[in-house]
């Protein structure tokens, strides 16, 4: 599927949505940018003013749905809805050098922390270092190189919705297919994203 940014995509609140993290990436460093998105987004989550798009909230059944919903031309951010169907989720993955803030709006979410211990040419040694159940108005940050994670929808029957605002559009990444023990070897993987109306 083709990459379809979606300029015109309109929902209750974007506008507030969108003034509310234009003050948060301006807010200095890296860290101070990703400190303030995680707080706001948290807040942003529980206003009732701010509504997704109905398309959100309908899964893709072979796959969790990326859908953009703005672009920053000013600050050069990305905000993405991700739609997780009942036990999608995500291999060990990175997101390309790129800070990430992702909230769950709906729904629940198991996010997994990896540490990589080493490198071998195209073969990562990962552990898991730590795990969170992440439900609605919460939010968590990826900085690099600490950026190593997976996210799954445990649920049989519930689906969950994470909104995620990317320093800039992430159109691919590495993923990391499991070999023999903690290692894993990486492919390269585009993200297209899918129609958000």
């Amino acid at each position: 599927m083709d990459r379809l940014p979606c300029p015109d995509v309109t929902f209750p609140g974007q506008a507030k949505l969108v003034q509310a993290l234009d003050a948060a990436v301006t807010s200095g460093d890296q860290h101070a940018i990703t400190s303030a998105l995680r707080n706001t987004l948290c807040r942003l989550i529980r206003d009732q003013d701010v509504q997704l798009p109905e398309c959100v909230h309908e899964p893709i059944t072979d796959h969790y749905a990326r859908r953009e919903l703005y672009r920053s031309a000013r600050h050069g951010y990305s905000v993405v809805a991700m739609t997780w169907g009942p036990g999608q989720g995500t291999p060990v993955h990175d997101h390309s050098g790129l800070w990430c803030v992702e909230g769950v709006w709906d729904g629940q979410l198991e996010i997994t922390q990896f540490e990589l211990l080493e490198r071998d040419g195209n073969r990562f040694r990962f552990r898991a270092a730590g795990g969170m159940q992440a439900g609605p108005g919460s939010a968590g940050s990826l900085i690099p190189p600490h950026e190593y994670h997976t996210i799954r929808n445990a649920s049989p029957d519930v689906v969950a919705i994470s909104l995620h605002i990317y320093k800039a559009p992430m159109e691919c990444c590495s993923m990391f297919v499991p070999q023999d023990g903690e290692w894993y070897e990486r492919a390269a993987s585009d993200l297209p994203t899918d129609e958000a109306a």
